[in-house]
């Protein structure tokens, strides 16, 4: 299988219209300070505060950038905060959430779900400051999934539950990499799923992900090394 790179936007400046389309927006910025700019002083000001917004708007475009990496052997995510790598054997299932109405309909959900067969690599994979912000935004898929399947626990307990996880071969966890693994193992109860992948960040339709993501998986070879 080919090595496939996916980008919910490109920020790339050998890219024709991206290129030109900045340098003649910057052009005509400039001619029109140019013809308002009452003195010398007032025009250095403008275009400093040009090439500010300029600067500010590409940091803020990098941010948002994510990137998804398809290989034979695995599937990797690439943000601004760090990013995560699963190997394909170590995937049980790729598939699209789910929610169950007060009716019984059964709805997609703007996420896609990972099913893994081991926690440990994709732990280890992951940095302090990527886990933080996973615990933080997948906060309102939790709460949907503990109001659709409740516990008897407090929404308060989950969320923030700490305790010190322990891997299947052993390895013990905590802090911020045992918060991300007893969330991984709620939204397991609730939707199925350990990681999830905002269809926000896609560059395509979620089934259409699922489809090339499935390929790949069914095209890997399995890993012996595993238990």
């Amino acid at each position: 299988m080919q090595t496939v790179h996916l980008c919910n936007h490109h920020l790339d400046w050998q890219t024709p219209w991206l290129k030109w389309g900045a340098v003649g927006l910057f052009a005509i910025l400039c001619c029109l300070t140019l013809w308002w700019a009452p003195s010398l002083y007032h025009l250095v000001v403008i275009l400093c505060l040009l090439v500010l917004l300029f600067g500010l708007s590409w940091w803020i475009l990098r941010l948002s950038r994510v990137q998804f990496t398809l290989t034979a052997t695995h599937l990797s995510q690439q943000v601004a905060k760090g990013g995560w790598v699963v190997k394909w054997s170590n995937i049980q299932q790729i598939g699209i959430c789910e929610y169950q109405n007060a009716e019984g309909w059964c709805q997609p959900l703007p996420w896609i779900g990972i099913r893994l067969k081991q926690y440990e690599p994709y732990l280890d994979s992951i940095c302090p400051r990527l886990a933080s912000d996973i615990l933080m935004s997948q906060r309102a898929l939790l709460y949907l999934g503990a109001k659709q399947h409740p516990m008897g626990a407090q929404f308060e307990d989950i969320i923030l539950d700490a305790l010190p996880y322990e891997g299947k071969h052993g390895k013990r966890y905590s802090g911020l990499a045992a918060m991300l693994a007893n969330r991984m193992h709620y939204q397991r109860e609730f939707h199925g799923y350990d990681i999830f992948i905002s269809t926000a960040d896609l560059d395509r339709e979620a089934e259409d992900f699922v489809g090339l993501a499935r390929r790949y998986l069914a095209a890997a070879e399995p890993d012996t090394t595993q238990a």
